[in-house]
């Protein structure tokens, strides 16, 4: 971890349905706006990485989830921050996703994520998922 710069631990979910998986629009007020992102948020003090993910959920989209394991972490230095990001698995147990605070919500195929740009750390997340299930229906 680098001194004098901001750190954050962040968690998010990789939400299947079907053979696409939802991306988010971040807000375009806030740092790296308008990027495309996973859903999630700031871990906060007391908190487990999954309490944490289920409160962003519900905070930003309305919905209850179920987090099942990891599927890869990532540090990633920004210029104003560098974050530890943990994606997991899960699934929306309840309700319907609802633009509480993002720009826009898509469901994309893995073949799609060109299309689309994304916030720095989430690339090397995005190599994954394309070698993994680039071609292969979840």
């Amino acid at each position: 971890m680098s001194a004098g710069k901001n750190h954050a631990e962040v968690v998010a979910a990789l939400i299947w349905d079907g053979d696409r998986f939802m991306i988010c629009q971040r807000p375009a007020h806030k740092a790296r706006g308008l990027l495309w992102e996973f859903v999630g948020g700031k871990i906060e003090p007391g908190e487990t990485p999954e309490e944490a993910l289920c409160r962003e959920c519900r905070e930003e989209l309305d919905v209850q989830v179920e987090v099942s394991g990891l599927f890869m972490d990532v540090l990633h230095d920004y210029p104003d921050l560098e974050v530890y990001l943990a994606l997991y698995h899960a699934r929306i147990a309840s309700g319907t996703p609802k633009l509480l605070e993002h720009n826009d919500l898509r469901w994309i195929p893995v073949s799609d994520i060109h299309k689309y740009a994304f916030c720095p750390a989430d690339d090397v997340i995005l190599e994954r998922l394309e070698k993994e299930y680039g071609g292969a229906v979840k």
